[in-house]
């Protein structure tokens, strides 16, 4: 019966367990370090939109940004793409972890990340490519 009840405890907590811990974290909440990162995010954000709409960045399911078609880019601007790709992904890591840390929770990090990778993908401008259980989908 002990075995029973424990496995249906470990199955609850696998089950259920992300989704209460992102109810209860506060994914708004704002610190001087979150809005830093925000901030360098936004200032990029002109860099890689038109490389969005062009379709050779996509967003991922993980929550981050990937080249998804390099050859779509001329080769003299394929290193600052790289770059500001590199720096995305670097701030958005960063951002994910500040709100965790700023919850109390820095466990909650995956969850948190998990749940910004589907705002950023519903929030996709349409023609954008994003990453889907299958594969790059145009949306």
């Amino acid at each position: 019966m002990k075995k029973l009840l424990a496995g249906f405890v470990l199955l609850f907590g696998t089950l259920f367990l992300p989704q209460l811990v992102i109810a209860a974290a506060d994914l708004e909440v704002n610190t001087p370090a979150i809005s830093a990162i925000k901030g360098s995010m936004q200032a990029r954000h002109g860099q890689l939109a038109a490389h969005y709409a062009s379709g050779a960045v996509g967003l991922t399911k993980d929550g981050m940004v990937a080249v998804r078609d390099a050859n779509s880019v001329p080769l003299k601007d394929r290193g600052a793409l790289n770059s500001a790709v590199a720096a995305e992904n670097a701030d958005r890591a960063k951002l994910y972890k500040e709100i965790a840390t700023a919850n109390g929770h820095p466990e909650w990090q995956p969850e948190i990340q998990s749940t910004f990778a589907s705002r950023w993908i519903d929030k996709a401008q349409s023609g954008w490519w994003v990453q889907g259980a299958g594969g790059w989908v145009q949306k």
